[in-house]
C-alpha cells in the first residue's frame, strides 16, 4: 500500500500523537503519549520516503538536503495544526521527523505553570530561561507566556525562532515573528537587529552559541524582557552552562551580568500519565532573589538548590519536589518519576515516607 502524507498526519492528530517518524525499511511510526506506535504494516521504500518528503518540502529545503544532508522547516496542515519538520539523509536515504505543534495555545492552568510566574514575566526587563531536554514542552510553555503578555500588556514582542512554531495573532501587543534561515540568517544577527525595532519583549528560540548568549544577556541588561531556551535541566546546570560558554577571562563579568539580570529559570520534563493517556509537565522554578544573586556573583551556584528548597514563599520549587507531588497524587508512576529525578537516591528516600505498608519502592541503585 502507498502511504500518503495527509492520511499519516491525520492519524497522528487523531491518536493525539506528538511526532511522526518516516524511515526506509520501517513502517511509519508515531510517538503517542510518549510511546512509539506503528502507523501501518508495510515498510517504507527509498522512493516512497523521497516522495513523502517532496510532498511537503520546498525546492529550497530539498536543495539544502542535497547540499548539507539536512533541512528544518515548519508548515501548516490545513487549519488543524502546524508541524516542525526535520528532513535528513541516513544511510544514503531520506528520513523525516515531523513534530506536531497544535494551533491552540494553552493557558497557565492547562499546562500547570505556577500563577506566581505571571508576576515575574510581567516585569519590564530581565532574562527568563526555559530549559529542558528536546521534546520537554519548552516551546509550549513559552507560547503560553508570550500569549499571556500579548493579552495583558501593550508590548512589541519579537520572536526569533528556527523554525517558527506557534503562530501568534496581534492582541493587546504587536507581535513580530522572525524565522532564522528565512527572514534572517542567524539568531545573533536577528537579536542585533531586534534592538533597533523598538522591542519590549524578545524571545530567542535557542541560545546555542556564545554570540547569541552574549547578545541575549546584553539585551536584558539594556532594558528589555528576554526569553531564551537551553537544553539543560535544573537552575544550577543552566547557570553553569551559561558561564562555561564564555572564555575564562570573561566568566566573572558574565556572572555579574547574570546576577543583575536573570529573573527566573524554569526547567521542565514531560512525564507519561499513569493512566496511559497523555503526558503531564513537571517543573522546577527558580526566581532570582537577592540571596541567589549573591550566589551567582560569588560563583557558588552549587548552593542554589538549597535556596530553591527554602524559597517556596517566592514560588520556587525543585523538579524532584514536583515529581514527588505528581507521584503521590497518582498522576505518574514511581518509575517514570525516578527516571527524571535530579537526585534519584534522595527522591527514592522521600518517596518511601508515608507509603502504605507492604509497598516497595526501589532506590536508584536497585534499578
Amino acid at each position: 500500500m502507498a502511504y500518503e502524507m495527509v492520511s499519516l498526519l491525520r492519524m497522528l492528530i487523531d491518536r493525539e500523537g506528538s511526532d511522526l517518524h518516516l524511515a526506509v525499511g520501517n513502517p511509519p511510526v508515531g510517538r503517542v503519549h510518549g510511546h512509539l506506535q506503528y502507523f501501518g504494516d508495510d515498510t517504507l521504500t527509498p522512493d516512497e520516503t523521497e516522495r513523502l518528503m517532496k510532498s511537503i518540502a520546498s525546492v529550497d529545503n530539498q536543495q539544502e538536503l542535497q547540499e548539507v544532508g539536512g533541512s528544518d522547516f515548519g508548515f501548516a496542515f490545513e487549519d488543524v495544526a502546524r508541524f516542525r519538520v526535520s528532513i535528513f539523509k541516513q544511510k544514503g536515504h531520506v528520513g523525516l521527523v515531523l513534530r506536531l505543534i497544535p494551533n491552540t495555545i494553552l493557558t497557565f492552568e492547562q499546562i500547570g505553570l505556577p500563577q506566581k510566574l505571571k508576576e515575574t514575566i510581567g516585569q519590564p526587563r530581565g532574562l527568563i530561561l526555559v530549559t529542558g531536554p528536546t521534546g520537554s514542552g519548552k516551546s509550549t510553555s513559552l507560547a503560553t507566556m508570550i500569549d499571556w503578555l500579548n493579552i495583558e500588556m501593550d508590548h512589541h514582542i519579537i520572536t526569533i525562532e528556527d523554525p517558527i512554531e506557534y503562530y501568534h495573532n496581534h492582541k493587546k501587543s504587536i507581535i513580530t515573528q522572525r524565522e532564522v534561515g528565512v527572514d534572517v540568517p542567524t539568531f545573533a544577527e536577528a537579536l542585533r537587529r531586534a534592538l533597533r525595532q523598538d522591542p519590549d519583549v524578545i524571545l530567542v528560540g535557542e541560545m546555542r552559541d556564545l554570540e547569541t548568549i552574549g547578545a541575549a544577556v546584553t539585551a536584558a541588561e539594556t532594558g528589555h524582557l528576554v526569553f531564551g531556551t537551553l537544553h539543560t535541566t535544573g537552575a544550577v546546570r543552566t547557570i553553569d552552562r551559561l558561564v562555561d560558554a564564555f572564555p575564562t577571562n570573561q566568566q566573572e563579568q558574565i556572572r555579574t551580568q547574570l546576577a543583575g539580570n536573570l529573573k527566573a529559570v524554569i526547567s521542565q520534563a514531560l512525564v507519561p500519565r499513569k493512566s496511559g493517556f497523555g503526558r503531564v509537565a513537571a517543573f522546577e522554578v527558580m526566581i532570582t532573589t537577592s540571596a541567589i544573586q549573591n550566589l551567582i556573583r560569588d560563583n557558588k551556584s552549587y548552593r542554589i538548590t538549597s535556596a530553591i528548597q527554602t524559597g517556596h514563599k517566592y514560588g520556587m520549587f525543585l523538579l524532584d519536589e514536583h515529581l514527588l507531588a505528581l507521584y503521590q497524587k497518582g498522576v505518574i508512576t514511581y518509575e517514570d518519576a525516578l527516571a527524571r529525578a535530579q537526585s534519584a537516591d534522595e527522591f527514592a528516600q522521600n518517596a518511601r515516607i508515608g507509603m502504605p505498608e507492604g509497598e516497595h519502592v526501589t532506590t536508584g541503585k536497585d534499578r
